[in-house]
């Protein structure tokens, strides 16, 4: 399959003061590989940002509202968790190709719905305009695809009758690496909670790293039993 050419997208958090801002207006994403692309919940018009910033020299960066904030504060802890979240899953996907196992795809969608989770973590209701919180809002829509994606690798797979070490192969013990990460990526998004606020978005937040977290689960069994 020809490559899609699309504009580069730099990496989730290496440059978080503008890279927050630049996250909740890109549209498009593509893997180092450049054979694909996503569409995020997000609006055209955007740019790619320098790559240097000079703004977090002094242990301080920027949320998506233009907050300046303690780089140790909730919302970049959370944010760099889910920033490590997407990198173990994308190492992992890289494995899963290499054997061919069937779930690739919704690894690359995971991926692509954390940059939204990211844009919401980046955006502290409590310095948030109207305009911020609607380039970054999104609904509980994907919670139900990550359901069913969860019930169909459920069904293929036999009952889980003991606790499972983290091995089984490649695949499976870089899935059980993201698996664990994305636990931490849901703590790190609890704690943040009271920054934003018990919100419908950070409520759908929360569930989509917790399924996540059981779908990752899903595949390192599925790639042990292959």
């Amino acid at each position: 399959m020809a490559s899609i050419v699309v504009k580069r997208v730099p990496s989730h958090f290496a440059l978080l003061s503008s890279i927050t801002r630049f996250r909740a207006r890109s549209t498009l994403l593509l893997h180092s590989s450049g054979a694909r692309s996503y569409t995020c919940a997000s609006e055209p018009g955007s740019r790619t940002p320098k790559i240097y910033t000079k703004t977090g020299d002094k242990g301080f960066s920027s949320t998506f509202t233009g907050e300046r904030r303690p780089k140790e504060d909730p919302v970049f802890e959370a944010l760099g968790a889910t920033d490590e979240l997407s990198s173990a899953i994308g190492l992992a996907r890289e494995f899963c190709i290499e054997q061919g196992h069937p779930f690739v795809e919704e690894l690359d969608k995971i991926q692509c719905v954390l940059q939204d989770v990211g844009s919401n973590i980046a955006t502290p209701l409590s310095s948030a305009r109207e305009s911020h919180i609607k380039k970054t809002k999104f609904t509980g829509q994907p919670v139900s695809e990550l359901e069913s994606w969860i019930d169909r690798y459920t069904e293929e797979l036999p009952p889980l009758t003991s606790f499972i070490l983290p091995s089984g192969g490649k695949s499976s013990a870089a899935l059980h690496v993201a698996r664990a990460v994305c636990r931490r990526a849901e703590r790190r998004s609890d704690t943040d909670r009271d920054r934003h606020t018990q919100t419908d978005t950070h409520t759908h937040t929360h569930t989509r790293l917790m399924l996540k977290a059981q779908l990752l689960f899903q595949g390192c069994f599925y790639c042990a039993n292959r």
